[in-house]
């Protein structure tokens, strides 16, 4: 059965101190464990692809009723962190909006290349991650959450997320 690694806004904005909504303390430990699942992936699942999902907002974004401005559309903050650098065969997925699915082509690349099993890893637990998640569910994707390749600048919300993915959506944890 085929399966993909989706690298959920492993981002300048959310993981370097100098981005405008950087998640704090959890950042470096995530980053560690994120680069450890994808090079395991690299030499253990083969053919089965990795797909970075990428916050890629517009200047005047409604989300930035509610976050700071981040993420903008080809600038640094919006850039995949230097030590997660995707390979020519990745796939680049740019979003506006928390879940992956919403207005993308994910779901089609996905049924291109016969996935039914998805790996989520990345930030923010309880927003990009969860949303994702549960988009996948409705779409009958076996999903799995490796709790420690995600975090949050929430800690109470990270641990509601997955809470609520393993016991509403059925998604496996690690």
């Amino acid at each position: 059965m085929a399966k993909a690694l989706l690298v959920i806004d492993m981002l300048r904005d959310f993981l370097d101190k100098e981005g405008s909504l950087y998640i704090g303390a959890d950042s470096g430990a995530v980053i560690e464990k994120v680069a450890a699942r994808l090079k395991e992936w690299r030499q253990d699942e083969g053919e089965n692809p990795v797909i970075y999902i990428m916050d890629s907002h517009l200047r005047h974004d409604p989300e930035f009723e509610m976050f700071p401005v981040h993420c903008l559309a080809g600038e640094w903050g919006g850039e995949i962190i230097d030590v997660l650098a995707p390979r020519e065969d990745d796939f680049l997925i740019r979003k506006r909006r928390y879940s992956a699915f919403y207005g993308t082509d994910l779901d089609l690349i996905l049924r291109e290349k016969s996935v039914q099993k998805l790996e989520l890893v990345g930030v923010c637990t309880q927003i990009c991650v969860l949303y994702t998640a549960a988009d996948a569910r409705m779409r009958h994707y076996d999903v799995t959450v490796r709790k420690d390749c995600v975090a949050s600048f929430d800690r109470a919300a990270h641990e509601f997320a997955l809470n609520a993915m393993e016991k509403t959506l059925g998604v496996k944890m690690i």
